[in-house]
């Protein structure tokens, strides 16, 4: 994070905010990643181009923002392929079971004041932790 800052995050964050009522008051839509991007795997008529655009934005705008003089440190992960690869497995049938992800749940849903979405934001929240302090402290990792 070569360039965080409290400004910048809360730039950051509103800037997410901004798209998530942007795209509810333009699509109805809920920005979720996962159900975004879900449902160009299983699309519906007149359903893909937005989908297509907001995730190339997802990848776009770190590339213009790199481009522009905010770059981002290169991403470490101190974990073998096997490790990283069933975190992935799990956070998918995670978020599958759970009817959305971190995004769609902790953004949208908790600004919704949706029941669910605060109950998965809360067990999001305290099974990584728990999941980091069990690795960092316990396990030695």
């Amino acid at each position: 994070m070569a360039h965080f800052t409290p400004l910048s995050a809360a730039i950051g964050g509103g800037l997410i905010g901004l798209s998530s009522v942007l795209l509810m008051l333009l699509t109805g839509r809920i920005a979720g990643i996962s159900g975004i991007f879900g449902g160009l795997l299983n699309p519906r008529s007149g359903e893909i181009g937005w989908r297509i655009a907001f995730i190339a934005g997802l990848i776009l705008a770190p590339l213009i923002a790199g481009l522009m003089g905010h770059g981002m440190l290169p991403p470490r992960m101190p974990a073998s392929w096997t490790v990283i690869v069933g975190a992935g497995l799990l956070v998918g049938f995670g978020t599958r079971l759970a009817g959305g992800c971190t995004s769609g749940h902790g953004i949208c849903g908790m600004a919704r004041f949706s029941a669910r979405s605060i109950a998965a934001t809360v067990i999001f929240m305290v099974v990584a932790i728990a999941t980091v302090a069990l690795t960092h402290h316990v396990f030695g990792g």
